[in-house]
């Protein structure tokens, strides 16, 4: 039989069946080839008649990301605050171009426009090509337009502690009950809230990735990008890309650069080319087995 898992916790997998969910041990020789099921992997799976049952087989994926653990997910929701803490452009950016890297659609969801006015924020991905929600937990505002937008797909929550993930969540699916942590007014970040992986699914048949409290940065050190992939990692100066004069552009400097001229133009927003910049000169030098990281 085939299904998803829909729970992992202490090794043990709990995969959809019927209206239940079969408590699974995965085969040793997924252990011995160094593979691990995560949840939202396609598996094949037998039961064995107590109630339990054992991980047969692992269906290619088409992405996955180590931390927090899952697998094919088809969007990710970027949750940035307006305001406490304050965005950071850079590694919102750097984020960005790692889930392009790793083929995994991104949704920007700005939080707390109670703080500070989000359209400046909010602007700066939508004309990057991004789909921006602007959302308020508490009141309730852009909700329903990123419940919407989730119809059928499997998603995970993203950002740094403290930008109202948990509340966002709340706010789509009541029923979730997290838990909301409070703002550490020392630190300037949240606390780490919700505690194993778990997908839940949404009434209009979205699959949620409940995940623990991560930063966006442990994600970033663990998928690096090589600098011939980077700017195909920037949506926004795709449409450059090819047009310059020469072939192994940077696009940081050169004389008769396309993405350059898009910049001077208007065309291309000055804080992206500037992530880029800053990205590109991270990554540079990176020698090939430094990027066999893993994901």
């Amino acid at each position: 039989m085939e299904g998803r898992i829909i729970k992992a916790t202490g090794g043990y997998y709990y995969i959809a069946h019927g209206q239940n969910m079969l408590e699974c041990r995965a085969r040793g020789l997924f252990r011995k080839g160094g593979e691990s099921p995560y949840v939202g992997d396609i598996v094949s799976y037998r039961e064995d008649g107590s109630g339990t049952g054992t991980v047969t087989g692992i269906s290619p994926r088409k992405n996955l990301i180590a931390r927090p653990p899952v697998a094919n997910l088809d969007y990710m929701v970027v949750v940035v605050s307006a305001a406490e803490p304050a965005p950071n452009l850079f590694v919102t950016d750097k984020f960005l171009a790692v889930l392009e890297h790793k083929d995994i659609e991104p949704i920007i969801a700005v939080t707390k426009p109670d703080l500070a006015d989000p359209a400046p924020l909010a602007e700066i991905y939508r004309r990057a090509g991004y789909p921006v929600h602007i959302t308020a937990a508490l009141t309730g505002e852009g909700v329903p337009g990123l419940y919407d937008s989730l119809s059928g797909k499997l998603c995970a929550f993203s950002g740094n502690s403290g930008v109202g993930k948990s509340s966002l969540l709340n706010a789509l699916a009541p029923g979730f009950d997290l838990q909301v942590g409070e703002i550490s007014k020392k630190l300037g970040r949240g606390r780490h809230t919700t505690r194993h992986v778990e997908l839940f699914e949404l009434p209009n048949g979205a699959l949620i990735a409940d995940t623990p409290g991560f930063s966006s940065v442990e994600i970033l050190r663990l998928s690096p990008i090589g600098k011939e992939s980077l700017p195909w990692c920037f949506r926004d100066m795709e449409p450059y890309l090819g047009n310059c004069r020469f072939a192994d552009c940077s696009h940081t400097k050169e004389t008769g650069c396309a993405v350059l001229d898009a910049l001077r133009c208007g065309k291309l927003g000055k804080t992206r080319h500037e992530s880029y910049v800053r990205l590109y000169n991270e990554v540079k030098d990176l020698k090939e087995w430094e990027r066999q990281a893993p994901v």
